[in-house]
């Protein structure tokens, strides 16, 4: 695999900043994970926590957040790195607050379809 373009520009960071990065970048692949596997683990282990259709728009929802967030960290990752190597401010990014809005949402709803099964 190639080096990104990125690599060749501006000077090493001290390591320790390049280690919490990827620790970050970690970080989010994990969060991702959990939530395609808590996607599955609905569609699979609770089939009666919502009509079918709801269920599934649900599961798919999170699929979709666990795998966008799979493959934003990877870009994040390389802009943080690239910033560090060129002496600059760390880019701002929105998915903080989109992947806490969407987890929140999918949380509520879930606690309402909980309740409503009973």
């Amino acid at each position: 695999m190639r080096e990104p373009a990125w690599r060749k520009t501006g000077t090493t960071p001290d390591y320790r900043f390049s280690m919490a990065n990827e620790r970050t970048f970690l970080a989010w692949i994990r969060t991702s994970l959990a939530l395609i596997a808590g996607a599955l683990a609905i569609d699979q282990l609770a089939p009666e926590i919502a009509p079918g259709p709801v269920r599934i728009a649900l599961c798919v929802i999170l699929a979709f957040l666990g795998a966008g967030l799979a493959a934003f960290s990877y870009r994040r990752w390389g802009r943080l790195e690239a910033a560090m190597r060129n002496n600059r401010e760390l880019p701002f990014s929105a998915v903080m607050l989109v992947m806490t809005i969407g987890v929140a949402a999918a949380a509520l709803l879930f606690a309402i379809l909980v309740l409503v099964a009973r």
